[in-house]
């Protein structure tokens, strides 16, 4: 009952695979589905074929049907009536012989849920999408960009780094919204990505999907994906995002001891979305370890990952990934690693008028009446005596603390000299 890995049927470039109506079709061995199939049995107890085909995200006729009829061959399932017509609805579980190979296959892996995509049917479909990206134009990158103050010099280099779905360096001093600035990016790569529940390759499973990065479009947009293969998820285009604890590890399968199945990397996760690689530099692996890491990915758009078994294979690397970074991209690495990552770009600090403009959207934001000359006199009393520089988030952070000293003293929040003054003397440390 061995079935061969084949290239997934689709309906044009970038839609999804079709619903796969035979064994050969999903491209994955029969062996490996009755498995998923005696754990569920195993956890669930009694179930239908309904349910299984459910559980299995697959179609009955064709696909799971042929899977139970083996089991029940093999007397390792019993069948007992059922409330509906067909085999599907008829109830079956599991027989001594059946519960004993259950534990076998749990020895193998405890994986159950969605069956997995086999690699060779996720690399074309991942390849696909990254062709179907729209166009960013200069309105569409201010739209996004509306709730940040940036600076026109910014967004003249932003647009053709989206565009060109290549790497971004973004570097300058703290607090001036890199991070924000490159969260707000995946808002331009729009549409929607199909991403798998998991993948299989050499018999073994990778998840994939993670609802903590994947979020699902509501099930209006769902409906031209419900004739598809629902071993994918219809996702709005994933956002990932890692700091200063991302070792190098954590870029290679994460194989569990216990479970016996693996998870995907970020990089894996991020395919068709963006990776937001936070605080360069302040990772305890050294920087130019990590670029190492990236190089053949940045260039070929393609990585290699390494299964427990030591071997290798290819996966897309479909991505926009973004540095950001607050330390001197010179002292990080070397010009050789800097020319591989396409565009810099420098956030600095903002001028006195995107001070005030960035001042006035934290007050609406906080619902603090926003007053001009409270702002001219936090700059003529605190940062021009101390020279201290402007930072983007300085007003939201100031904002915050008149709000919690408004609400100590149980009077209406308010850009007043005396709770003014009183959040400066707590916020902004003397020279």
């Amino acid at each position: 009952m061995a079935a061969h890995p084949t290239l997934p049927s689709t309906r044009a470039l970038g839609s999804s695979p079709l619903e796969p109506h035979s064994l050969d079709d999903t491209g994955l061995r029969a062996g490996l589905l009755a498995d998923i199939v005696l754990r569920f049995l195993y956890y669930r107890g009694a179930s239908t074929g309904v349910a299984i085909a459910e559980e299995l995200r697959l179609p009955w006729n064709g696909v799971v049907e042929p899977v139970v009829d083996f089991l029940v061959t093999e007397k390792l399932l019993d069948l007992r009536g059922g409330k509906g017509f067909g085999r599907a609805s008829v109830d079956m579980l599991l027989t001594d012989k059946g519960r004993e190979y259950a534990r076998d296959a749990l020895g193998r892996s405890t994986y159950v849920g969605p069956a997995p995509v086999p690699v060779t049917q996720y690399q074309p479909v991942v390849s696909a999408q990254a062709f179907v990206v729209p166009t960013v134009g200069s309105q569409q990158l201010m739209d996004a960009l509306s709730h940040l103050s940036v600076s026109a010099d910014v967004t003249d280099k932003l647009g053709p780094a989206v565009n060109s779905g290549r790497s971004i360096f973004l570097y300058g001093p703290p607090g001036n919204g890199k991070t924000s600035l490159a969260e707000s990016l995946t808002k331009l790569l729009g549409g929607e990505v199909l991403i798998p529940h998991a993948l299989e390759i050499d018999g073994q499973i990778i998840k994939v999907f993670d609802p903590l990065v994947h979020v699902p479009v509501d099930d209006a947009r769902k409906r031209r994906h419900t004739e598809g293969d629902q071993r994918w998820v219809l996702c709005h285009r994933p956002a990932v995002v890692v700091g200063g604890e991302l070792t190098l590890e954590q870029l290679d399968l994460i194989y569990s001891d216990t479970a016996r199945f693996y998870e995907a990397p970020f990089q894996v996760k991020a395919n068709g979305g963006m990776l937001l690689i936070d605080d360069f530099g302040r990772q305890k692996v050294h920087p130019r370890d990590l670029l190492n890491r990236w190089i053949v990915p940045l260039e070929k758009r393609v990585d290699y990952l390494t299964l427990h078994t030591g071997k290798k294979f290819e996966i897309p690397f479909e991505q926009l990934i973004v540095f950001s970074t607050n330390l001197d991209p010179k002292a990080l690495v070397d010009e050789a690693f800097l020319r591989r990552i396409r565009y810099k770009i420098e956030v600095g600090d903002p001028d006195e008028e995107a001070f005030r403009e960035i001042f006035q959207k934290a007050c609406a934001a906080g619902s603090v009446p926003y007053v001009a000359q409270a702002v001219t006199y936090l700059l003529d009393h605190y940062y021009r005596p101390r020279k201290m520089p402007l930072r983007a988030c300085h007003p939201r952070d100031l904002v915050n603390l008149i709000r919690d000293a408004a609400r100590f003293r149980q009077i209406p929040p308010a850009l007043s000299k005396d709770l003014l003054d009183q959040a400066c003397q707590v916020f902004l440390v003397s020279p």
